[in-house]
């Protein structure tokens, strides 16, 4: 797709509380945020990761009664439909069934409706026991907006995800994610998630949108403290509150990003690398 890009694409990162066991009233808040955002000028707007089915699963029986296909299911006729009447990119976190398998995935509709979809590469704890591992690679989307990437959650912790997305292509990294505390975290000024993904956004000079949850489900808590970082790895808005549900909404000069990887007169982050070393 040839794509003129605008520098005034303002993205918006969702954060609220999935309920567990409720798709239903999941989808209306979906639904509700989604709107706001778009009411708020969003153009592309983030939700996190398995935004309509919560996260804490009793058993495989709990998460087959809320899982449903991607595209056709009922939350992902919802959000095509959404973003075709908006007229707005969405990107979401679903439970996926395929067949027989489930799939931790995100969704990504545009004005024309479905776009793809990508499921999570590295799973996270007993998420092994549920979901089968991504079999759709990296994938970057062509958006009438720009070239848009996807990790969820877990895939930011392999700096390798990042860099072959920006190798592909995108523009934008956007991540529904439902980070967790992570070990010796609970005295340091802001969580690893957050500086992990500062690292890779100036490692590789793209935009990356952070969509996560909030609350506590089945004594899991969750962070919080969604971001929306530039190429040069610092925020451009947020983080978000621990706690609050909350948008959070960011301008976008994505037409610059590559002019950006520049960062000095003889250096380039992409063209640097040394890839006879290290592939």
């Amino acid at each position: 797709m040839e794509t003129t890009l605008r520098k005034d694409v303002i993205v918006a990162c969702i954060q609220f509380e999935p309920i567990v066991g409720s798709v239903a009233a999941n989808r209306e808040a979906m639904e509700r945020q989604i709107r706001a955002a778009q009411a708020g000028g969003a153009s592309i707007v983030v939700l996190p990761e398995l935004a309509d089915s919560g996260y804490v699963f009793e058993d495989e029986n709990e998460l087959a009664a809320q899982a449903s296909p991607v595209p056709g299911g009922a939350t992902s006729t919802l959000l095509c439909n959404l973003s075709r009447e908006l007229n707005i990119v969405v990107v979401s976190g679903l439970a996926e069934r395929d067949g027989d398998a489930f799939f931790n995935t995100a969704i990504v509709c545009g004005p024309d409706g479905f776009v793809g979809k990508y499921r999570k590469l590295h799973l996270w704890n007993e998420e092994k026991r549920y979901f089968r591992s991504g079999d759709l690679g990296l994938p970057v989307f062509d958006t009438p907006l720009g070239r848009i990437g996807v990790a969820i959650c877990y895939d930011g912790w392999f700096p390798e995800t990042f860099r072959q997305l920006t190798l592909n292509g995108a523009l934008l990294v956007c991540v529904p994610t439902n980070w967790v505390p992570m070990p010796g975290g609970d005295l340091q000024p802001e969580p690893m998630a957050n500086v992990l993904h500062k690292a890779a956004a100036h490692s590789n000079g793209v935009y990356i949108a952070c969509a996560d949850r909030i609350g506590t489900e089945r004594g899991q808590s969750f962070l919080g403290r969604s971001v929306i970082l530039g190429p040069t790895g610092w925020p451009v808005a947020g983080p978000a509150s621990a706690d609050r549900a909350e948008i959070i909404f960011a301008k976008l000069e994505l037409g610059a990003v590559a002019a950006g990887r520049r960062l000095s007169v003889f250096n380039d982050l992409i063209s640097d690398r040394r890839s006879d070393v290290y592939g």
